[in-house]
C-alpha cells in the first residue's frame, strides 16, 4: 500500500465518485456496485466541530470484542501503516485531518485536530496553514499543541521509528532521502526545515515544490501528536499516549490490547468518533475459520464481536446461505485493486499488451479465486472508490474476454510470455494461462516465493513478462495511484512501484500538470488520464477490486467497511443491549 482547494468559505467541495457498497437481496448479502456517492473536501469551520452526528440505535456501555489471527505490528501512530493499525489508530490517535465516512461511499475531508483541512496560504501549494482547535486533549487532560504536532512528523524521520508513510518527510526534504537531509536525533527537539509552529495554534509547512495534496496526507497516523515529554521511544509501539476517545489500559504483547474510555477526550472536538463502549478488546491467537465459527455460534463475549479475518473461503457456502447470518454479514468491494502488470521494457508491443486486455477472461478469474465474496471484477486502473471516478473499458471484451479480438491483435504472432505467480496461487496461475493460451499466447507460469514476489517484481532487470499486482492508495485521488504507478521518472534499479516501467513522456507531464492544479479540479482530470493511459499505453490489465466480507455478533453494532482502506472502522461501534 501507499500505499488526497476549494470553492469560497462556507461551502463544500462535491466531487463524485462511484462507490460500491453493501446491499442485501434474497438470503444472502451481495454487493451492488452500481451506487453513485460523493465525495466533499469540507471548507465551513463548522464541518470540522464535533460532536459527530448520534449512530441510529447505539447505546453506551459494554465491551467490543474484535479477533485477529496474529498481533498488530505497531501502535506508535508515527510507525502505523498496516490495515489493522489504520483501522485502530483512531480510537485513540487525532490527526490533523480526518475522513467522515459514513459507511457507503459518502465521504468528506474535515479538520481533525485542525480547524478546517487547512489553508493554501499563498495559492500555490507550498506553503500551507492549520489552526488547532480549542479544548483537544491527550489523556492526562493536557493541552494539544501545534507543537507537539510538529514533534511527532519530526520523531517520523528518525530510522529508529520507521515503517509508517513518508509523504510529509520527503516532501519537507525535498527528497526520498529524508533522513538523510534532516537527523532527528542530533535535532531532537527542534523541527525540520519547512515546519514551524509559530504557536501554540499554528502549524505552518513551507514546501520547495507544490504538494496541492498535503490536507490528504495529513490524515494519515505519522501527524498524531506526540509531547516531547511523553516520547518514550521505543515504548509506544506497546502503550501509545492517548489523543483519542481511548486510551490502552493494558497491552500483553501477542495476546490481547485493551482500550478503555479517556475521559478528558471532548466530543465537541471531534466531528467523526464515538465513545460508545466501555472498552474495546482485541483478542489474538483464532484462525480466520475459528474467528467465523465463533462469530457464527454467538455465544458469551463473541456476542459482542467482530472476526477481523473474514469470512474463509472453507465457510462462505455455509454462511452465504444462511439466511438467519444475513443481518450479521458485511459484504463491500474496498479500494484494493488488483491488475495483471505487464513489464513494458520486455512486452513493447503495444498490440501485444491490447491483445491481453482483450484476452482476459474475469469471469473466469474471479471464480478461481472464490467468486464474488472475494472479488469484483474492474476494467480501470483507478478502483470505483476514487474521487472523480468515470467507469469506462478501454477494451470491451465482456466478462469472459474476447479471444477473436485478441488474435487479430496478434496477427498471427504466437508472443512467449512469462508470467510471475505467488507459489501460493498455483491455481490462479493456472487459470491465467489457460485463458491466455486460447488467445494465441505461449505462458510460461514461474512461481515467486510469497515473501521475495514485491521486491523480485519491483527490480527493473526482472525476468517476467507479466504479474499479479495490487494497490491501495492512502487516499481516494488519482494523485496516489496514477502517479505512483507509472511516472517513469521514478524508475531506478530495484524498490519500484512502477513495476510496468512505463516511461512515457506524455503521460509524465500530463502527471506533472495535473498535480500543480488545485485539489478540487484535479478529481475529472485523473478519470481522463485513467482512460488516456490504458488507450495510449495499456501498461496493465485491470481485473478486481478485493471485496471484504465479514461477520460479527448479534450484539455488535455501527460496524462499517472503510471507504478509504476497504477494512472495519470501529469508530462509530456500540455494543447492543
Amino acid at each position: 500500500m501507499r500505499t488526497r482547494a476549494a470553492s469560497a468559505a462556507g461551502a463544500a467541495l462535491a466531487l463524485l465518485l462511484l462507490a460500491a457498497c453493501t446491499e442485501n437481496k434474497g438470503e444472502g448479502p451481495a454487493v451492488d456496485v452500481n451506487r453513485q456517492s460523493t465525495g466533499v473536501i469540507a471548507t465551513d469551520p463548522a464541518q470540522s466541530k464535533g460532536p459527530a452526528a448520534e449512530v441510529a440505535g447505539a447505546v453506551k456501555g459494554g465491551t467490543f470484542h474484535i479477533l485477529r489471527q496474529s498481533a498488530i505490528s505497531h501502535l506508535d501512530p508515527q510507525r502505523i501503516y498496516s490495515f489493522v493499525g489504520l483501522m485502530t489508530s483512531p480510537l485513540y490517535a487525532r490527526f490533523l485531518t480526518t475522513w467522515k465516512d459514513d459507511g457507503k461511499g459518502h465521504l468528506t475531508l474535515v479538520g481533525d485536530l485542525a480547524e478546517t483541512p487547512g489553508t493554501d496560504v499563498n495559492k500555490d501549494c507550498k506553503v500551507w496553514e492549520f489552526k488547532i482547535k480549542d479544548g483537544v486533549k491527550y489523556e492526562d487532560g493536557s493541552a494539544i499543541s501545534a507543537k507537539d504536532i510538529a514533534y511527532g512528523i519530526s520523531r517520523a524521520f528518525s530510522p529508529d521509528y520507521s515503517g509508517g508513510p513518508t509523504y510529509v518527510q520527503e516532501w519537507l526534504a525535498d527528497s526520498p532521502q529524508f533522513d538523510k537531509a534532516w537527523d532527528f536525533k542530533a535535532n531532537k527537539g527542534s523541527f525540520p526545515p519547512g515546519l514551524t509552529a509559530p504557536d501554540d495554534k499554528t502549524l505552518r509547512f513551507t514546501f520547495a515544490k507544490s504538494h496541492c495534496d498535503l490536507p490528504f496526507a495529513v490524515s494519515l497516523p505519522y501527524t498524531a501528536p506526540v509531547p516531547q515529554a511523553k516520547d518514550t521511544g521505543l515504548g509506544l509501539d506497546t502503550q501509545p499516549f492517548s489523543s483519542g476517545p481511548y486510551k490502552v489500559t493494558k497491552n500483553t504483547v501477542g495476546t490481547e490490547i485493551v482500550l478503555e474510555r479517556n475521559t478528558n477526550w471532548d466530543p465537541a472536538t471531534d466531528p467523526v468518533r464515538h465513545q460508545y463502549p466501555d472498552k474495546f478488546v482485541w483478542s489474538f491467537g483464532a484462525d480466520p475459520d475459528a474467528q467465523a465459527n465463533r462469530i457464527i455460534a454467538d455465544s458469551g463475549d463473541d456476542q459482542s464481536a467482530l472476526g477481523w479475518g473474514g469470512v474463509p473461503a472453507s465457510l462462505v457456502g455455509k454462511t452465504i446461505s444462511d439466511a438467519s447470518l444475513k443481518s450479521r454479514s458485511i459484504l463491500s468491494p474496498t479500494p484494493s485493486a488488483n491488475r495483471l502488470t505487464i513489464n513494458t521494457l520486455r512486452v513493447t508491443d503495444i498490440n501485444v499488451r491490447r491483445a491481453l486486455n482483450y484476452a482476459i477472461d474475469r469471469d473466469g478469474l474471479i471464480k478461481s479465486l472464490g467468486g464474488d465474496t472475494v472479488a469484483a471484477p474492474m476494467t480501470t486502473l483507478m478502483p470505483s472508490s476514487t474521487l472523480g471516478f468515470v467507469n469506462y473499458d478501454a477494451y470491451p471484451a465482456g466478462p469472459t474476454g474476447n479471444v477473436e479480438k485478441a488474435k487479430e491483435l496478434l496477427a498471427g504472432k504466437t508472443p512467449e510470455l512469462v508470467l510471475g505467480v505467488l507459489d501460493t496461487d498455483a491455481e490462479t496461475g493456472a487459470q491465467l494461462e489457460a485463458n491466455l493460451e486460447k488467445a494465441g499466447f505461449k505462458i510460461t507460469v514461474k512461481l515467486i516465493p510469497a515473501d521475495a514476489k514485491l521486491d523480485e517484481t519491483s527490480k527493473k532487470n526482472n525476468p517476467w513478462d507479466l504479474y499479479i499486482d495490487s494497490w491501495a492508495a492512502d487516499w481516494p485521488s488519482g494523485a496516489s495511484i496514477l502517479p505512483v504507478l507509472f511516472d517513469g521518472r521514478t524508475v531506478k534499479d530495484e524498490g519500484n512501484n512502477n513495476r510496468s516501467f512505463l516511461n512515457d513522456d506524455k503521460i509524465n507531464a500530463e502527471f506533472d500538470r495535473v498535480l500543480a492544479m488545485d485539489p478540487s479540479a484535479q478529481a475529472p482530470e485523473w478519470a481522463k488520464l485513467d482512460k488516456k493511459l490504458m488507450e495510449d499505453d495499456a501498461p496493465a490489465v485491470p481485473l478486481y477490486v478485493d471485496v471484504a466480507y465479514y461477520l460479527h455478533g448479534s450484539k455488535a453494532g455501527g460496524i462499517f467497511v472503510s471507504s478509504i482502506f476497504g477494512y472495519p472502522a470501529f469508530v462509530d461501534a456500540y455494543v447492543k443491549s
